[in-house]
């Protein structure tokens, strides 16, 4: 089995006798992943399970490290996609892989249930059609609650509103585990990972594609292009003008753990054209989430906050749940989604080209996230590439990272065999020693004080590091080689 990693420092790190870059002439790839989000990492695990000679390159140091880090970690039902699109096709498929395989897994998921909570007349009028919509998109467990009802369920609601649809399977979902499990067992089944490689430039002739990279020249018969918001420009490359991606900025506030009583179920408003809104919801770290807003931009780096979108935010929020601002706030953050200008996902196969763009993957990406990799398999087969038969991938058990679950630091067993576990370093989240110690000498370790905190919530608390820091840090230093 060759685990193959290669980082900017580390340029003939793959196979025996190999550079990570060949020479004109040396054995290309039979299929190259671009994009190391959720959905590109999803792909690169399903391409493992065959007898390919597989690349997955990411611009940046890590898995995860754009839009997927930083969504509302929600795993959707798509009782509400278009009717009959791909996106609604491939979230309901997703749905049931993704939560089979959070369980085989470990990864933390955490069934919830959702209320779309009507505010006034005219939303109250909506929720029928919703309902309807649901059942189109073959999820017939939705039902409609009138006011009393739905003040049971949520005591703490602002007053006004007048009922509610219930989706019972909208389920909350740890957003950092899960393209990190999916790069894991790709890198053990020998899929080849490059991070911090940019693609610059691609040549193409009838049999290969030749990738220009910030850390040299890669080449491939296939190429798969999931580069999230860079997509279109990447889809450019090859000769295509078919979509633009706008990046969405969406801005949330993460609320303390004090808060989790204060809400049971995600709470969702009426969908508009522009999203679904802002939303209340609880996450598998114990947090409470208020958010996203929904600004269109030109910037694709701006993942700043704002004033405007914090107070946007906190004046929505006053009318959900407004016990809700009383509460301490431990983080706020931004994420960029990949808005096209359409209402369904941008995946195109071009097999005279052995090319597949798998472009405008929106909030709905990481539940989709299996579905659209077995989708895009199939495109590949269909165009000509002969997977062979499917074998099965190495295990992995992903660290529990959620609150509803045992952690490591409550289990008198795990720490008798190693007091590392019951040593905290990071008191706010209860991170252990023996929890970082394993995520700084995983598959896939973390180069960043960020990389870190996704794989163990080290930092992440009310007090965002600075207590555990320096520690984390120093760790982080020892482990480097």
């Amino acid at each position: 089995m060759n685990c193959t990693i290669t980082t900017a420092g580390d340029l003939a790190a793959d196979l025996p006798g190999e550079s990570a870059y060949e020479p004109a002439g040396a054995q290309a790839y039979d299929v190259t992943v671009v994009g190391a989000g959720v959905v590109g990492a999803a792909i690169a695990r399903e391409l493992a399970r065959y007898r390919l000679r597989t690349a997955l390159v990411e611009a940046s140091d890590d898995i995860g490290n754009g839009t997927s880090k930083a969504n509302t970690a929600i795993l959707h039902t798509g009782f509400d996609a278009v009717p009959g699109s791909l996106e609604a096709r491939l979230v309901r498929e997703g749905r049931h892989r993704l939560r089979a395989y959070a369980a085989r897994t470990g990864i933390p998921v955490e069934r919830v249930g959702a209320l779309l909570v009507a505010w006034d007349e005219e939303q109250l009028a909506a929720l029928p059609g919703l309902l309807a919509k649901a059942e189109r998109n073959d999820y017939h467990a939705a039902r409609l609650l009138d006011a009393d009802e739905l003040r049971a369920r949520e005591p703490h609601l602002g007053p006004g509103a007048l009922g509610a649809l219930e989706i019972p399977d909208e389920s909350i979902i740890c957003p950092w585990t899960t393209p990190l499990a999916y790069a894991i067992q790709a890198v053990r089944a020998g899929v080849h990972l490059h991070l911090n490689c940019r693609v610059q430039h691609i040549d193409s002739d009838d049999d290969i594609h030749t990738l220009i990279t910030t850390r040299g020249t890669l080449r491939t018969r296939h190429l798969i292009n999931a580069a999230g918001l860079y997509a279109d420009e990447l889809d450019r490359e090859l000769g295509h003008d078919v979509f633009t991606v706008t990046p969405r900025r969406g801005q949330l506030i993460v609320f303390d753990k004090l808060a989790r009583d204060l809400v049971s179920h995600i709470l969702l408003p009426v969908p508009t054209a522009a999203g679904k809104g802002v939303l209340v919801a609880p996450t598998v770290f114990g947090n409470v989430l208020l958010g996203p807003t929904a600004e269109e931009l030109d910037d694709k780096t701006a993942t700043g906050s704002t004033a405007e979108g914090i107070a946007l935010l906190r004046e929505k929020g006053s009318r959900i749940l407004p016990q809700l601002l009383d509460e301490e706030v431990t983080a706020v953050y931004a994420g960029l989604r990949a808005a096209t200008g359409q209402e369904d996902y941008r995946i195109q196969d071009y097999p005279d080209r052995r090319y597949i763009a798998v472009g405008g993957i929106r909030s709905t990406g990481l539940t989709a996230s299996m579905a659209i990799a077995a989708h895009v398999c199939e495109l590949l087969s269909g165009s000509g590439l002969d997977l062979g038969t499917p074998s099965e991938l190495p295990p992995v058990t992903m660290p529990n990272l959620g609150e509803a679950f045992p952690r490591p630091y409550e289990n008198d067993g795990l720490i008798t065999e190693d007091p590392a576990y019951g040593t905290l370093v990071c008191h706010c989240e209860r991170v252990s020693a023996g929890e970082i110690r394993d995520a700084l000498s995983g598959t896939i370790p973390p180069l960043t004080r960020d990389g870190l905190r996704r794989r163990t919530r080290a930092g992440n608390g009310r007090c965002q590091g600075f207590y555990c820091g320096a520690a984390v840090r120093a760790l982080i230093e020892e482990a480097r080689p």
